[in-house]
């Protein structure tokens, strides 16, 4: 049902000529705060601030910020006309969703069960070498976040890796700088 309702919400941007890439979600870092807050109660809109849809709202509201401040919780909720604490509750709740700001490249190694036996813990110590951060955190330069998650869906070619969109499979320890330099 949401995942329908979120293509209704694309296609209708995409009519009005608000193109949305589900991938990049649009060049949202050279859009104003008056753009951003626009787009979430275009959205909110959309879903009739109806607070069964808060979650689908809370996805689209953090592709366009990147992450869910307080002031755009309390936004949200003053928009809708729900406490701030339904909003938050649901926020806090979901790993998926952000109260921080994440760096432009967000990277998640995978620790279930697969990754862990065949070196998980490997590309973690040394991802947080080379990266000078600890789990949880970003980079000072804004580039990098560093996270850890369960299951990608790639057991089979474990130990993997994801680094915003793009899942990297068997990866070694040793390699990691070579798959950084490569963002860009």
């Amino acid at each position: 049902m949401l995942d329908q309702a979120n293509q209704m919400v694309m296609n209708e941007k995409s009519m009005k000529g608000d193109i949305m890439d589900t991938k990049t979600m649009c060049n949202w870092e050279n859009k104003t705060e008056e753009e951003l807050l626009a787009f979430v109660d275009e959205v909110i809109d959309d879903y009739q601030k109806d607070e069964k849809n808060l979650i689908q709202i809370l996805h689209m509201a953090q592709a366009a910020y990147g992450y869910l401040p307080i002031e755009l919780q309390k936004h949200i909720a003053d928009r809708m006309d729900i406490p701030l604490s339904k909003v938050s509750g649901v926020v806090s709740f979901y790993t998926l969703f952000s109260k921080e700001k994440k760096g432009k490249y967000v990277i998640k190694i995978c620790l279930g069960t697969a990754c862990y036996v065949r070196g998980g813990k490997k590309i973690i110590a040394r991802m947080k070498e080379v990266l000078g951060i600890d789990v949880g955190e970003t980079s000072e330069d804004g580039r990098y976040s560093l996270e850890i998650t369960r299951c990608i869906g790639a057991c089979g070619l474990a130990p993997a890796m994801a680094i915003n969109e793009r899942v990297f499979m068997q990866v070694k320890a040793d390699k990691l700088l070579d798959i950084l330099d490569d963002l860009e």
